[in-house]
């Protein structure tokens, strides 16, 4: 073979050695990035419900839910609807209301006083509604104190709870002497129609949410 020829050889050997070995490299990292994406996938699959829960405890915060169960089971109450209208209420972020309403579910100083000669208690200071124990045990009171003045009614006394007792009386003795039954949407007050609406709606993202934190299973 002629010198020429012999050159021509090396070279068209090494581009099919270097194509070859482009072609080889061009595999494995076709091979690296479908595995990337297989684990991308993998690792989406397994942390979703992580993230999603995450997201879910942000916009439907929960605690203290040990003092929600122990008053809910005390007052025969649906821990769900405590959780909801302590979330309707404050958010589980309790601060001072401009009326004058203290803790987790905002009770007034004059409903808490009302409160406290009904159940008996006999050393209450309106101070101790900031501390979630019982502030609790008093908003789940009321709660149970409206639902029986209201016939079980739920929606009734969650008007009751934000519009109060005398305007609920009201718009129920007018509903009835229209020979109708008081709904949502013929509650006068739009906070209060909101507010219903608001904790009914919460209930059930509770219920769905947090069935062992809430002691369904």
């Amino acid at each position: 073979m002629s010198p020429a020829n012999s050159s021509a050889a090396r070279v068209s050997s090494r581009r099919r050695s270097s194509g070859r070995r482009r072609t080889a490299a061009r595999r494995r990292r076709g091979i690296w990035i479908a595995a990337g994406g297989v684990t991308a996938v993998v690792l989406v699959i397994l942390t979703a419900p992580l993230f999603n829960r995450a997201i879910e405890n942000f916009s439907l915060p929960l605690r203290d839910q040990d003092i929600i169960r122990e008053q809910a089971a005390d007052k025969h109450l649906d821990p769900a609807l405590v959780a909801a209208v302590i979330y309707a209420e404050t958010k589980f972020d309790p601060r001072p209301s401009s009326a004058g309403a203290e803790g987790l579910m905002q009770i007034l100083p004059q409903t808490a006083e009302f409160l406290a000669r009904r159940s008996g208690a006999k050393t209450f200071t309106l101070t101790d509604l900031a501390t979630p124990a019982v502030n609790i045990a008093y908003g789940s009171y009321y709660l149970r104190y409206l639902l029986d003045e209201y016939g079980g009614s739920k929606l009734l006394a969650l008007a009751a709870y934000n519009g109060g007792e005398a305007n609920v009386d009201q718009w129920l003795a007018a509903a009835r002497s229209r020979g109708q039954r008081l709904t949502v949407e013929q509650i006068p007050f739009p906070e209060t129609r909101a507010y219903v609406e608001k904790v009914l709606q919460a209930q059930r993202d509770y219920r769905r949410a947090y069935p062992t934190e809430l002691g369904y299973r």
